[in-house]
């Protein structure tokens, strides 16, 4: 395939460097909004329009995902942890932290990103205390009921601050051989934004 002029990058030289911009092949890829354009022609406005009409749904797709977490630990109770338990409860809770603000329960997020954090940074799954996950569970599915109160986001905000209190703590001892390993990763805010 040739490139024709328009699409070789753009050198400027200076006396102790160059700049070099590549082509910009996006621009034609782009389509310019016209004035006047019926609005069925945005296609910001239908998907904006296609997400209201679906959105009586959420709260049961929400349920539906909290009753998958449910079974998941429900499983890891009777099982254990092992590959196929934790990765269960892995995905549910993951899920729901990815749908949480798009279903409206942006409460939920950060409670499920705990929960994901603990099964995903701790060493051996075998030693997460069945306590702290029923925790977590507990929680997202209480902040879910409950979604509809005035106060939930204070209610929220507070069982999530503990909650991520109480995880790093344990994380903290369960990577204590992994000097850095913590950090390396990044932790998040105590206080949810």
């Amino acid at each position: 395939m040739s490139q024709n002029k328009s699409e070789k990058p753009s050198v400027v030289t200076y006396a102790d460097h160059e700049v070099i911009t590549p082509p910009n092949r996006l621009r034609g890829a782009i389509k310019a909004a016209r004035p006047g354009k019926a609005e069925d022609e945005d296609p910001v406005a239908r998907a904006e329009q296609a997400l209201e009409r679906i959105s009586g749904e959420f709260s049961a797709w929400m349920d539906e995902e909290c009753a998958r977490l449910d079974r998941a630990r429900i499983e890891v109770k009777a099982k254990g942890f092992n590959k196929v338990t934790r990765e269960a409860l892995f995905h549910a809770a993951h899920d729901i932290k990815g749908e949480a603000a798009t279903f409206g329960f942006p409460w939920v997020a950060a409670l499920a990103e705990s929960l994901c954090r603990v099964i995903e940074h701790t060493p051996d799954a075998t030693r997460i205390p069945i306590a702290l996950v029923e925790q977590h569970v507990d929680g997202i599915r209480a902040v879910i009921r409950e979604s509809a109160r005035p106060d939930i986001a204070k209610i929220a905000d507070a069982l999530t601050k503990r909650l991520r209190e109480v995880t790093e703590e344990f994380l903290v001892h369960e990577n204590r051989h992994r000097p850095g390993y913590l950090e390396s990763i990044g932790s998040p805010p105590l206080a949810p934004g």
